[in-house]
């Protein structure tokens, strides 16, 4: 696969994991709606706790999408997700969704950025090769 190609792909993952995450998840947490109240009952979370973690969601995602931040933004990211598999596991729901949104999440990185698979498979990465703009970001 070409540079360009998967710069494209990884964009493309990048987009749907922050476009799922800020507008499905993050500012619903700000909106008044049906069941939201039973869900959080459901969750064994307070309705209080709502917006501040509507707050983290939505930066911890904003950090991922831009380029200078994304990797710290990865990271804070699968803290968040590894926070809502454990709220899922707790009560017996399914844990899946966030696990796989967490792996589109380094996925994407991982195509915008060789330098990160690089890293995460433990191979040695030079100076050169770490500060040369593998792909424009």
């Amino acid at each position: 696969m070409t540079s360009k190609i998967s710069n494209i792909i990884g964009w493309i993952l990048t987009s749907l994991v922050g476009l799922f995450m800020i507008g499905a998840s993050g500012i619903p947490k700000f909106i008044d709606w049906p069941g939201k109240t039973a869900m959080m009952d459901h969750l064994g979370l307070p309705l209080g706790l709502v917006p501040q973690i509507g707050v983290i969601e939505i930066l911890v995602t904003v950090l991922y999408l831009i380029p200078r931040t994304s990797f710290i933004g990865a990271i804070l990211l699968t803290g968040y997700l590894g926070g809502a598999i454990m709220t899922h596991l707790r009560i017996g729901d399914p844990w899946f969704f966030p696990f796989i949104l967490g792996v589109l999440a380094w996925i994407g990185l991982t195509l915008r950025k060789p330098v990160v698979g690089m890293l995460v498979l433990g191979k040695s990465v030079s100076h050169e090769v770490a500060s040369s703009p593998v792909h424009p970001s």
